[in-house]
């Protein structure tokens, strides 16, 4: 009996090990793939035949879409054992949430379009994100490498500001691609005609004013600035941005390089009551609320709209794309602003744009092929080419000194390729370097991003319901966008602490926690059953 109860015993024990090892093997696994970050290959071997994917974004733009195919074109000719395959999506957050989809399934695509905000979430992934240091210093392959077959910028030679957004963890997690800004776009004619002069650095206040201002009405119930019976004074495309800037601008928490979210305080709650008291004029809204600016504001229905200097081919009465028919177009003179400042003396705005980053493979020679791709995408070439589509700014000095880059900037108004206003945005980035800014990077920032913006929108969308704005409302929205953008679950990735968003405190990653409970569960299955075995064999022996 004895013999037969230890058996029983080594059974029960044997089936406990097994399952402890196996479920810590799928926590080890889960999530996880067998890639190692390999070191960059001595030599890029040329012998051989390598196929990579580029995910790149354009809406409607089909210059930018054949800048993209000609710059492929080009690299396979200097590469011909390289084979880049092109998919273009519509935009960032398409790419974002497929790059996610298939990280699980691990067909991430070679090279990618993106932002550090969404590396970020990458990096959550075990080794899908190639840390590039090693790749930007090496000596035969890097930034200006002797063995590199085009005219690649040396480290020295890339924006320094750009490039250091593109650390993540204390590591170069990509490399700048393109950089723009936000700028106010105004309607200068109007402006006068109510009255007022523009100054010389623009101010919330002075905005607000005008805005409010321009909403008189005339005895046949249209507006006397514009003689129609639609206006909307103010209106902003981005509204994450605007809060983000208007937090900056105030020194008002937003977030700390820990990934703690600090937004949801009283200050913020203060810009949010002067947002609402503007609002009952109905004199500003938003893209979520209205549609987009530069559709109003080309038909002489919005008098300041903000949107990125790279959307600058979109806004004024002679833009190169227009989503309005011509005969709804109104002709005024546009001039181009940062946008507004609370303290004129130290402006802020913020620094946005697309990047590169790279998805790591278990080929160390196709990971070698997708960074010299990349690095193809920073020559004078593409990059200004592609900078002169839209109001964007190449990241490279070696681009913007240039003399071709140079007399493009120098040929402002000359044609439609030189339109003022794309030309006037660009300058706007060139001269304000200095003072834009970029908010932390972690896992979740992408989703703080769009919580600061939907606290605006509710707020403008209430204020129209005539809601009753106050304290009590205020906690509420508080308490409604923390809960729908997860605020207080969302593990950081930032610097060199992990941290819980929201609140700073230090937790396990959920498949840590599963692993605990289910290991937990099995123990206690475990002790029940040789408590039921021990009672009966007890019964048994009496």
């Amino acid at each position: 009996m004895k013999i037969a109860r230890l058996r029983t015993y080594r059974r029960a024990f044997a089936i406990l090990l097994a399952i402890t090892a196996s479920l810590t093997a799928f926590a080890a696994c889960h999530g996880k793939s067998n890639r190692t970050q390999s070191a960059v290959p001595e030599t890029f071997d040329e012998s051989k035949n390598y196929s990579i994917t580029f995910w790149a974004k354009s809406d409607t733009n089909k210059t930018q879409t054949e800048i993209y195919e000609k710059a492929v074109k080009d690299f396979e000719t200097l590469y011909p054992n390289v084979k880049v395959t092109l998919r273009i999506f519509t935009d960032y957050g398409r790419i974002y949430n497929d790059v996610i989809t298939n990280i699980s399934t691990d067909t991430t695509p070679n090279v990618c379009i993106t932002y550090p905000d969404h590396i970020a979430t990458y990096l959550t992934g075990n080794n899908v994100v190639v840390p590039l240091d090693d790749y930007i210093s090496n000596e035969k392959y890097g930034l200006g490498g002797s063995s590199v077959k085009f005219d690649s910028p040396a480290k020295s030679e890339v924006m320094e500001k750009f490039l250091d957004e593109c650390v993540l963890d204390g590591k170069y997690y990509g490399v700048p691609f393109m950089r723009s800004t936000e700028a106010c776009y105004i309607n200068k004619t109007y402006v006068e005609k109510l009255g007022y002069e523009l100054p010389e650095k623009l101010t919330w206040d002075f905005v607000w004013e005008v805005s409010e201002a321009a909403m008189q009405k005339g005895d046949d119930g249209n507006y006397l600035v514009n003689g129609q019976n639609v206006l909307i004074p103010f209106m902003y495309k981005s509204t994450d941005n605007m809060m983000i800037q208007m937090l900056r601008q105030k020194n008002i928490g937003y977030s700390d390089a820990d990934g703690n979210v600090l937004i949801f305080n009283d200050d913020t709650m203060s810009l949010l009551f002067d947002l609402a008291n503007h609002c009952k004029t109905k004199c500003f809204s938003t893209f979520k609320i209205d549609s987009y600016p530069g559709n109003y504001f080309n038909a002489g229905q919005c008098i300041f709209a903000v949107d990125s200097t790279a959307g600058a081919t979109w806004i004024g009465t002679k833009a190169n794309h227009m989503d309005i028919s011509a005969d709804q177009v109104v002709d005024f003179e546009t001039v181009v602003y940062p946008i507004p400042q609370f303290d004129v003396d130290e402006p802020k705005m913020i620094s946005q744009g697309p990047s590169l980053c790279i998805f790591n493979k278990s080929d160390p020679q196709v990971v070698l092929a997708s960074w010299l791709f990349c690095q193809f995408l920073l020559t004078n070439e593409v990059q200004m080419a592609y900078a002169e589509t839209e109001g964007y700014v190449p990241v490279t000095k070696k681009a913007q000194e240039s003399p071709l880059y140079v007399d493009y900037l120098a040929r402002s108004g000359e044609d439609a390729e030189h339109y003022q206003v794309k030309i006037d945005a660009t300058k706007l980035l060139l001269d304000n370097v200095d003072n834009t800014f970029i908010t932390p990077v972690f896992n979740g920032s992408a989703s703080l991003r769009d919580a600061a913006g939907q606290l605006i929108e509710n707020v403008v969308k209430s204020v129209r319901r005539k809601e009753t704005v106050d304290e009590a409302y205020m906690k509420k929205l508080y308490s409604d966008v923390r809960s729908l953008y997860r605020l207080d679950q969302k593990t950081a990735i930032s610097g060199n602490d992990q941290g819980q968003v929201g609140n700073g405190d230090k937790t396990l990653p959920a498949g840590s926690i599963a692993l605990l409970i289910t290991l937990a569960v099995a123990w206690l299955g475990i002790a029940t059953y040789f408590i039921i075995t021990f009672i009966k064999n007890k019964k048994h022996a009496k």
